[in-house]
């Protein structure tokens, strides 16, 4: 037998054992996909031929064909991993059938008259109602199970006269509001840790601790929208979302279960045991939604102004009374921000309405449409139940990239086969706080308030006066008044009738949407060249307002108002009595005097441009992280004030000069 025979026989031989190798490794590797099947998920296990290949030495004729075997046992245990979810979907029952997780989330429930976190699972079968288990460190988290219901056994039906609504503890808004600035503070001081190249991780970790405090404080606290949930035998449990977006999604997902044939259950101790043991490795949403739970590099959202017009909608099979809401996520959770006019008896309704939307690190837009109900038989008493249908509901990703372009972006969503058209574009809050000084002088947006009142020849300028007017002839009683923004082109068309001094102004005001009028007055006040209460006094009124001698603080914030110019002191004061005649209305139009505080204290507050840069901050969203409480808190004291005439204001002022 000649050499390159016996040399071709033994790579034959190499060859053969090499294939037994790899198809015993394929055979290991199915083996381990099969074992770890059946315990219900493949994991990504360090592949049998690894260690062969580690001891073959690279120049022996099996090398390369044992990389070959290695390569074929890594992609099948690979494609294995692929097609399998990497968490367990479902659960076995003790009769042998899958139970199997359809959604999960946190909702706040009332619980014993107070909120309470939990974490929501909807299987198949039954809604499960948890909390996490306090644990010592080191051990692995745990699920305690609160309460079930069989889908069977649950109904959403409304309330009748003999149900009890329990109190549920709603706090004023301005408290809401605070937690949102001090958040806002936290993340600046991290931002500012971090660049800073002394900054400890240390500091920076307890900074994030703080914050995840109060972020949760704030996910507990804010949600209002009751979603009911009763158990046929008796039983009623109450759920508050931030958002009927939310609270759609879960009855829809719990009905479209129940379309099944659905056998009532009862779960043993073990069995309910079991399940919840199972919710850890099962559960979808794994953290509370808040900014600290996220990565450094994840998008911190958008902060600034979203301008939205909603163009129309089709796809309707019937005529109906209709409009659209705009909601955007804003510290883990979602709140309405606009709302269309209702299109009466149409299947192709043309609403064709710009709103302008603020963003605090916002990074989606959810559009609903809903079918506008007039019987009154069907109002529910609770206040925050909406009654109207919701025919449709979508949500976009707000990308950076594609919304901070100048130009304005257009983009269609598709809800149960409707589609409403809309377009967007971004405006940073850096730019969209400039307070910019109109060029023509002949107008009344962006002219000062002195050389308004001296041509009309009065005390308080007229925009002022007709608005105020409106207000309290019609929207005295409108939820929300000042807080939802208005149609962005009606603003636009009063604010060019009140700069041309049109004809036709009392006839667009009486014709006019009540929320455009609210927010034709205050872009009045945001385009002021400087705030009504000055530039020169912001200094003052800062100080003024940090002061704890009530009397102290009395005199100051009295001898501030003195000093105004006459138009801005009596504008202001007409303002303010206004605003009081609004708040006295808070049960029916949910206005307080906190969240009238919030709503224009910053506009009535914040410095101009040119007074910005003069200090030590330089950047609008500092500005707004660090002052926009103090503003609030301002105007806030003259709202709890007294009434103050503005007579005894100057009788005051001859006796403090004389004092002097």
């Amino acid at each position: 037998m000649g050499y390159n025979q016996v040399e071709s026989e033994n790579r034959l031989l190499s060859k053969r054992r090499c294939l037994d190798v790899s198809s015993s490794l394929a055979s290991s590797a199915f083996h381990e996909y099969v074992f770890h099947k059946a315990s219900g998920a493949v994991t990504k296990q360090k592949p049998v031929g690894l260690d062969l290949l580690k001891h073959t030495p690279k120049d022996h004729p099996d090398f390369p064909l044992l990389q070959d075997a290695l390569r074929i046992s890594q992609n099948f245990l690979s494609s294995i991993n692929e097609e399998i979810d990497p968490r367990r979907t479902a659960v076995t029952t003790p009769k042998g059938e899958a139970r199997q997780l359809v959604k999960d989330g946190f909702l706040v429930e009332v619980s014993e008259g107070s909120r309470k976190l939990r974490h929501v699972f909807l299987f198949t079968d039954l809604l499960l109602c948890a909390k996490m288990k306090k644990t010592s460190v080191g051990r692995h988290q745990q699920y305690e199970c609160k309460w079930y219901i069989p889908l069977a056994d649950l109904t959403f039906q409304l309330l009748d006269d003999s149900d009890v609504l329990p109190h549920i503890q709603v706090l004023p808004e301005h408290e809401i509001e605070e937690m949102k600035t001090k958040i806002s503070v936290i993340k600046s001081e991290i931002q500012k840790e971090k660049k800073a190249l002394k900054g400890q991780s240390r500091n920076v970790e307890r900074l994030r601790k703080k914050m995840n405090e109060q972020e949760s404080w704030l996910l507990l606290h804010s949600p209002t929208i009751p979603f009911r949930i009763h158990n046929k035998h008796g039983k009623s449990y109450l759920f508050l979302l931030s958002s009927d977006y939310e609270r759609s999604e879960w009855r829809e997902s719990i009905q479209k279960l129940q379309r099944k044939d659905l056998q009532t259950c009862q779960l043993s101790s073990v069995e309910l045991q079991v399940l919840t043991s199972s919710c850890f490795k099962l559960r979808t949403v794994h953290n509370i939604p808040v900014t600290s739970n996220k990565d450094d590099e994840e998008t911190p959202g958008l902060y600034g102004f979203l301008h939205v017009i909603v163009h129309s909608a089709k796809g309707f099979k019937e005529s109906a009374n209709l409009y659209c809401t705009l909601e955007v996520d804003s510290y883990g959770y979602f709140v309405s921000k606009a709302k269309t006019r209702v299109f009466r008896d149409t299947t192709e309704p043309q609403w064709n309405e710009e709103f302008e939307i603020e963003l605090e690190g916002s990074q989606c837009l959810r559009i609903l449409c809903y079918e506008k109900c007039y019987d009154k038989t069907k109002l529910n008493k609770d206040d925050n139940e909406i009654v109207d249908i919701i025919m449709g509901k979508g949500q976009v990703q707000l990308d950076p990239q594609t919304v901070q372009s100048k130009n304005w972006h257009m983009d269609v969503i598709e809800m149960n086969g409707i589609k409403v058209e809309f377009s967007m574009k971004f405006t940073s809050r850096d730019l969209s706080l400039k307070r910019t000084p109109s060029k023509k002088q002949s107008g009344v947006f962006g002219v000062k308030i002195s050389v308004v009142t001296k041509r009309e020849r009065s005390k308080v300028p007229y925009i002022v006066r007709q608005c105020i007017e409106e207000v309290e002839k019609r929207g005295i009683d409108e939820v929300g008044i000042y807080r939802i923004s208005g149609v962005a082109t009606d603003i636009q068309a009063l604010k060019a009738a009140f700069d041309t001094n049109s004809k036709d102004i009392l006839v667009m005001l009486s014709d006019m949407d009540i929320n455009a009028i609210a927010g034709t007055l205050k872009l009045y006040f945001r385009e002021l060249p400087e705030p009504l209460l000055t530039d020169r006094l912001y200094p003052a009124f800062m100080e003024g307002i940090a002061l704890s001698d009530p009397a102290a603080k009395e005199n100051c914030m009295m001898h501030l108002l003195r000093s105004l110019p006459d138009p801005n002191l009596i504008t202001f004061l007409s303002l303010l009595e206004h605003l009081k005649r609004v708040a006295d209305n808070e049960p029916i139009n949910k206005m307080s005097l906190h969240n009238l505080g919030t709503v224009f204290g910053p506009t009535l507050l914040r410095p101009s441009e040119s007074e910005v840069t003069k200090g030590h901050i330089t950047l609008a969203t500092d500005i707004w992280s660090h002052d926009v409480m103090a503003q609030v808190q301002v105007l806030l004291y003259y709202l709890q004030h007294p009434p103050i005439s503005f007579a005894e204001l100057k009788r005051n002022t001859l006796y403090f000069s004389t004092d002097v």
